[in-house]
């Protein structure tokens, strides 16, 4: 929900005692229900949980997300934890009951009408991915948005009216009625529980203070708000509709609301008391936050300060053998595309430690590695069945009948969802966030279509992935697998942006790598896996080394080793004793360097890859950099332009660690407002450029 009436709602619904939140009124330290061990939020942003208990010992448990001033984007966060927690188990068969989780989303009535990501949460509401058996949806209707009226603000007749195109009910009610308001929420649970599909209440109410405590609503709409004075309050009208239906007398009325006046200066009282007597007075809002497990399921980020320990990420010859035949079998009289199954045959059925693996069978591997485990590996984007660029093909087509066929759905004790999103990727992103909050052992996984298409969500990775651990104690290990890579394809199909995930990253709340092998990538999906504690995980991932066969895995890197954060020059142990020059770069330009025509011409200059860019490996790399005994220079490698990709983050890191008499340059495009080049041509020349500048060859 927004901002508006959540106090209401921590209190009434989720049971937050009045104490708590008036110390978060008066800005003291303590350890509520609304405290959190990081930065915390405002009072305002605050999630919570509370239980209802009933008769013959039946409870209800109520959960409210947390969610930050961009109102609405909260939405899919919502039913993505819903999705995730109506599954009984991690197993091929788990059942997702319906009726066991039921989401409910309160709108403003100018953010449902204009906020893009309203649209997109109800797009999702009947896809099968995304099915979570219907959202009740209630709009706070106060008919003004901060200070915008409906004719400014929508071109409807009704706020509700985007839902008509969904052919959702929706019912309208008058605010000021609260029998009728009951009636409307009855009806609205007895359609879900029936058609298991969404269903809209439009709450027509207004606001009677302006948009917060210190907002004068009367500069921008004084004829309004004299109305809005004059109107009697929802509780004088019930107080007087009870006393002369005869519930009460006005005596009685009068004793209620004073009772509850009472209760909130006991607990003013109390909190001020307590705080004159401990000394802990604070500027308002230090310390706030909510309770941790407010995240829905995912609890508190236990490990504290504890040394992480590498998970073992090796796999058995003999399980990746099962794994490999299990990824290719198909039904009998299953007919494959026959351009497909070309493709399919080069993938190796009968595994020896010198196989060939390309990216996406030792993705393939992974993920049934993962799945004999009992996990859930759930990927998700647009084309992610098949691959954007026709790579991946976990969910195979007959040729003839269209009938489909997942080879890997019913490997393992885990369970497999892969889904082609919708062209989205605000909503979707926000969906499997909340569904990484919510889940225990579960990968999950959204791939963008192109990594530079990740930006259309950047609130999601601003204001939940990046810093929903600091705000809320919300712990997620969703994983971003973003293609990223300069090959002449423009502006919009190069760049994922990689500068502004280095940018988000402080205080161990991401992961960042740029794998370059299949193995590589292999590994680190099962790290991201079985890591504790959980942190998102952003990758950037290939296009045109996909089949590139110098960027193959023979499958004994599978069966042993580890992901490795940086990866020193292949050649290394025969040139390093002559080297001068060590070039440090991540992902596809590495390949460009080494393949380069004139590259036997430096043979004073070696090549390593920085593969996980944060936590940054800083231990690692100077162990690197002084098993080079001649080095003269470090020289930062990118394709990107010097004001993106991982220039500005490296290079103030590498200048900490160099060796006395080692010098620190970088090569790369210069700086940019647009991230490439838009003809083919142009790409060429320049890098030309960069690869022969690194070489030290012009």
């Amino acid at each position: 929900m927004a901002h508006r009436g959540r106090l209401n709602v921590l209190t009434h619904i989720l049971k937050v005692p009045y104490d708590d939140l008036v110390r978060e009124f008066e800005g003291l330290k303590g350890k509520g229900a609304l405290h959190v061990a990081g930065t915390g939020d405002v009072k305002y942003h605050h999630g919570a949980r509370g239980t209802w208990d009933f008769d013959e010992g039946r409870s209800l448990e109520v959960v409210l997300a947390p969610n930050p001033s961009h109102l609405e984007f909260v939405n899919p966060v919502v039913v993505g934890m819903t999705r995730a927690l109506q599954f009984g188990g991690t197993g091929a068969d788990a059942p997702q009951d319906p009726d066991s989780v039921v989401p409910m989303l309160i709108h403003g009535d100018a953010a449902f009408a204009a906020e893009g990501v309203v649209a997109e949460t109800l797009n999702m509401a009947r896809l099968e991915g995304y099915r979570v058996g219907g959202t009740i949806h209630i709009i706070a209707n106060n008919q003004i948005g901060f200070t915008t009226t409906p004719c400014e603000g929508r071109s409807t007749r009704y706020s509700s009216d985007l839902a008509k195109g969904f052919d959702f009910p929706i019912i309208h009610v008058n605010a000021d009625d609260p029998e009728a308001c009951l009636t409307a929420v009855r009806l609205a649970m007895a359609y879900r529980d029936i058609y298991h599909d969404d269903v809209v209440i439009d709450l027509v109410g207004y606001r009677r203070h302006g948009h917060n405590e210190g907002d004068e609503p009367s500069y921008t709409q004084p004829m309004l708000y004299d109305k809005v004075a004059a109107h009697p309050t929802v509780k004088t009208l019930w107080a007087r509709h009870l006393v002369e239906s005869g519930t009460l007398d006005e005596a009685q009325a009068a004793a209620i609301d004073d009772e509850v006046q009472a209760r909130l200066r006991a607990a003013q009282d109390r909190v001020k008391q307590a705080a004159s007597e401990a000394g802990t007075a604070e500027p308002a809002g230090a310390d706030s936050g909510n309770g941790a497990d407010a995240a829905g399921g995912a609890g508190a980020d236990a490990s504290g300060g504890d040394v992480l320990v590498e998970p073992d990420t090796s796999v058995a010859m003999g399980a990746l053998q099962q794994i490999a035949s299990a990824a290719l079998a198909v039904p009998e009289g299953f007919k494959v595309h026959p351009k497909l199954a070309r493709q399919l045959a080069r993938r190796p059925t009968e595994l020896s430690p010198e196989s060939k693996v390309d990216w996406g069978f030792g993705e393939a591997l992974a993920f049934g590695s993962l799945l004999a485990e009992g996990l859930v590996v759930r990927l998700t984007g647009q084309d992610a069945q098949r691959g954007t660029f026709s790579h991946r093909h976990l969910v195979l087509h007959d040729a003839e009948t269209g009938e489909q066929h997942a080879p890997l759905s019913t490997f393992g004790e885990g369970r497999l969802e892969i889904f082609n999103s919708p062209l989205t990727e605000s909503g979707v992103l926000g969906f499997e966030y909340g569904y990484s909050v919510a889940s225990a052992r579960d990968l999950v996984l959204w791939e963008g279509q192109f990594g530079d298409f990740v930006n259309v969500a950047q609130v999601a990775i601003d204001q939940f992935i990046a810093s929903g651990r600091e705000k809320w104690g919300q712990i997620s290990n969703l994983t971003l697998l973003l293609p990223h890579g300069y090959e002449g394809q423009g502006p919009e199909h190069s760049s994922a942006r990689l500068e502004r995930f280095l940018q988000l990253c402080a205080e161990d709340n991401m992961r960042v790598a740029y794998p370059t092998t299949p193995a590589q990538h292999f590994h680190l999906l099962r790290r991201q896996a079985t890591w504790r504690p959980e942190r998102p995980l952003i990758v950037m991932t290939p296009k045109s080394l996909l089949r590139l066969p110098a960027a193959s895995s023979t499958i004994s890197e599978f069966a042993s080793g580890a992901f490795q954060p940086v990866l020193d020059d292949a050649r290394a142990d025969e040139v390093r004793s002559t080297t001068t020059r060590l070039l440090l770069c991540s992902g596809k330009i590495y390949y460009d360097v080494q393949a380069h025509a004139r590259r036997d011409e430096a043979a004073a200059v070696a090549v390593a890859r920085l593969e996980q860019l944060y936590p940054f490996p800083s231990e690692r790399l100077s162990e690197l950099l002084t098993s080079y005994p001649k080095l003269k220079q470090l020289v930062w490698v990118q394709e990107e332009p010097a004001n993106m990709g991982a220039l500005t983050f490296t290079l103030p890191r590498l200048r900490e660690l160099l060796p006395k008499g080692v010098e620190l340059s970088a090569v790369s495009r210069p700086e940019r407002a647009s991230p490439a080049e838009g003809k083919a041509s142009d790409h060429a020349r320049e890098q030309e450029r960069i690869v022969t500048t690194a070489l030290g060859l012009n």
